[in-house]
């Protein structure tokens, strides 16, 4: 949905739906998609952002499926404008952990599975628009972190694989003339996870390696090659994933800015963060107020600061949990997704005032697409979930408010 009278555009991601064919995805969108509409926009075109595994991509371009699926939404006065390309294959009900990065960019599958969103995103972006694609931070840093000869292979194929995928997303602007766009998402312990990792690998690998195959594929300047590149392949900036590595909004926006890398994609979401407390019995207090955060789905990392700024990372929240009380840091935040609209969790806080900070920062930007991203009610502690049609909209009403006071 458009944001007022503004030209930003508003959506929730629906990975945080169950399914992973075609078939379970549609029924979800035909399950909440309307719903949401007749509460937040009724009469109004409302945006959707699909997120598609690479089973229910390939389902999608089977027969007439893609051209059914269009049909659906021009009935239904919904348009897609943003795909997330992050998970390739299952994201609920089972174990993921550092199995969402695979296949990572080094990886031929990937790139395929990428070219397949592409395509769909192509026959069904709106014409006025461009359509951006969120992909993973390159690899999972813990794989290579012991072997640079090994990482920097893998820093080497991603650069030409997204270049690859850019040639692709040309092709298809010279076709069609509409602009895709993919975002690479940084988080913590991905191959890239802050600002500083983003711009040393755009200036060190994709540009120079990535800007010379692409040059010499389309027959262009390296330089024209380039600016290509920084086209079609962005940022995804996501809210959680930057708080958790403290790093300022502001300062984030501007080093990007400097370094001519444009942000696809915003994905509103929310980090817990708490402040360590000296004292034993406040120090149990907190390990048991995480506890039910430390859950066997997905990685939930952890990064705490000490008062001189240092940064310690752990790679999940049951790996942190047993070193809190030897902890001599001030602060730990851990990558679990929690409900925007809230800032307080007894004890446990959010990091919901980075989002208010970015959202204060749009009329500074060119970025257009928001996605709100909270993937993780099916695992969230018993005592904060609740209807999920309800809290999707409460998360929307809160941006919207939140934007309004802006």
């Amino acid at each position: 949905m458009k944001i007022g009278n503004s030209s930003f555009h508003l959506t929730y991601c629906t990975n945080i739906h169950p399914g992973e064919n075609w078939s379970e995805v549609f029924a979800n969108l035909k399950k909440y998609v309307p719903n949401l509409q007749a509460r937040l926009a009724p009469g109004k075109p409302f945006g959707i952002g699909l997120r598609l595994s690479d089973i229910a991509a390939r389902e999608m371009l089977e027969e007439d499926t893609l051209a059914q699926f269009q049909i659906w939404l021009n009935q239904q006065n919904l348009y897609v404008f943003t795909l997330n390309g992050f998970p390739y294959g299952g994201f609920h009900r089972q174990v993921v952990k550092d199995q969402v990065y695979a296949p990572d960019w080094s990886k031929k599958e990937r790139l395929d599975y990428t070219i397949r969103l592409a395509k769909i995103l192509a026959a069904l972006l709106p014409e006025e628009i461009d359509g951006g694609i969120s992909t993973l931070p390159l690899s999972y840093k813990p794989w290579w972190v012991e072997d640079k000869v090994s990482c920097d292979a893998v820093f080497k194929n991603s650069s030409l694989n997204l270049a690859l995928a850019a040639a692709e997303m040309v092709r298809i602007r010279e076709e069609t003339g509409k602009l895709l766009h993919l975002d690479l998402e940084p988080e913590p312990d991905g191959l890239i996870e802050n600002a500083a990792e983003v711009i040393d690998f755009f200036q060190n690998w994709l540009l120079p390696i990535g800007g010379a195959w692409l040059a010499k594929h389309l027959d262009i300047s390296q330089e024209l090659a380039e600016a290509k590149l920084f086209e079609h392949l962005r940022v995804c900036y996501d809210t959680c994933h930057f708080a958790v590595e403290y790093e300022d909004p502001i300062s984030v926006f501007k080093s990007f800015k400097a370094a001519g890398i444009q942000i696809g994609k915003i994905q509103l979401s929310a980090a817990i963060q708490v402040a360590l407390p000296s004292t034993v019995q406040e120090q149990n207090l907190v390990i048991e107020r995480l506890r039910p955060f430390a859950e066997s789905t997905y990685l939930h990392q952890v990064i705490e600061r000490s008062g001189d700024g240092t940064l310690h990372h752990y790679p999940d929240l049951a790996t942190a949990l047993p070193h809190l009380k030897q902890s001599s840091a001030e602060e730990w935040r851990t990558h679990f997704h929690v409900p925007i609209f809230i800032r307080d969790y007894q004890i446990l806080q959010s990091t919901q005032d980075d989002i208010v900070t970015v959202l204060d920062l749009l009329q500074e930007n060119t970025c257009k697409h928001l996605e709100i991203e909270t993937y993780t009610w099916d695992v969230l502690p018993s005592e904060m979930k609740m209807d999920l049609l309800t809290s999707i909209q409460r998360e929307y009403e809160w941006v919207l408010a939140t934007v309004g006071n802006c």
